[in-house]
């Protein structure tokens, strides 16, 4: 393990440090751009799908998905419905995949994980695939391979496919701390507070010229400040009190909803305070809780953030590039 700071009791790699010796931060800018529109070398992120829980909205927001493309490799953060989809609009090619990430088992983040690889699969993909994640990731990946053994097969013999099985390795963990390293890009894991799930994560991916925090679904949590520290980006989940009365009304077959979301879900004052513990240099709002309330604009998503934190604030939409 490489020397680091210490997370919750746990060792945080340091190799952000070694990635961003000598490199100026780049500060963060919203637009939308095709992904092929700058150099190779630039680290981008995109957000694929900003809304936050399970129902299906329309209009309304694409359920959580975040792309960073890293030295032009593409790592996939979370897998909600639709995330196969949103990356071809994002200009992304899916037999490119190589890396997926998921924050937590909430269906709302793992629902399209199995179709999105079997999706790459299906649109020529040749090559490694890793996914990384909390328990029970191994078991889902066996499970959906399982439950599509009988196409999987037909398309190997059929078509001369690769055996998509043998592609895909998951990497299961269950304690915060760094992940992985590559000549791209080292990730780093912290457990967030997001009961009644005990294995919530954020990740934090450092490249040479910038780097990102993405906090999953949490709430206010100590460990996401020390994970988040001095980071250029840091993409993080909000819930507006405002929405939350008409929300439930949406839902009626949830007795105790209310209680799970002031339980596990971050406020916009506490975000505030949050981004300004962890001193980032710029806040992107997603996973907007409530997803489809009009009548929130974004200033009034930004005025709690603003009372604590003053550096920049962007309000993300589905494929706004960062």
């Amino acid at each position: 393990m490489l020397p680091g700071l210490i997370v919750g009791g746990k060792m945080i790699s340091s190799f952000r440090r070694k990635f961003l010796s000598g490199a100026a931060a780049l500060a963060a800018t919203a637009a939308l751009a095709p992904l092929h529109a700058q150099g190779p070398a630039k680290t981008r992120l995109v957000l694929l799908g900003t809304g936050g829980g399970p129902r299906i909205v329309a209009p309304g927001r694409s359920k959580s998905a975040n792309l960073i493309v890293a030295n032009g490799v593409p790592y996939v953060v979370d897998c909600g419905e639709g995330v196969a989809h949103q990356l071809v609009r994002a200009g992304v090619a899916l037999n490119t995949l190589r890396y997926v990430f998921i924050t937590h088992q909430h269906s709302d983040h793992n629902l399209d994980y199995g179709n999105l690889i079997y999706d790459a699969w299906a649109a020529g993909l040749r090559t490694a695939v890793d996914a990384y994640g909390p328990p029970p990731i191994k078991a889902m990946t066996e499970a959906y391979f399982q439950l599509n053994r009988f196409d999987i097969e037909t398309r190997i013999g059929d078509e001369g496919r690769p055996d998509l099985r043998k592609l895909v390795t998951a990497h299961e963990f269950a304690e915060p701390g760094p992940l992985m390293q590559n000549a791209e890009v080292g990730v780093t894991a912290a457990r967030v507070r997001h009961p009644p799930i005990a294995h919530a994560y954020a990740y934090r991916f450092d490249a040479p010229d910038r780097s990102i925090v993405i906090s999953g679904d949490t709430t206010y949590s100590p460990e996401l400040i020390a994970l988040a520290k001095g980071a250029d980006v840091l993409v993080s989940e909000v819930m507006h009190l405002a929405g939350l009365e008409t929300l439930l009304k949406k839902v009626p077959n949830a007795a105790t909803l209310r209680e799970h979301l002031l339980a596990s879900h971050i406020v916009t004052e506490d975000l505030g305070k949050l981004a300004a513990a962890a001193g980032v240099k710029t806040l992107v709002l997603t996973h907007f809780v409530p997803p489809d309330d009009n009548s929130i604009t974004d200033d009034m998503w930004t005025e709690g953030v603003r009372k604590h934190y003053g550096g920049q604030i962007i309000v993300g939409r589905d494929l706004l590039e960062i």
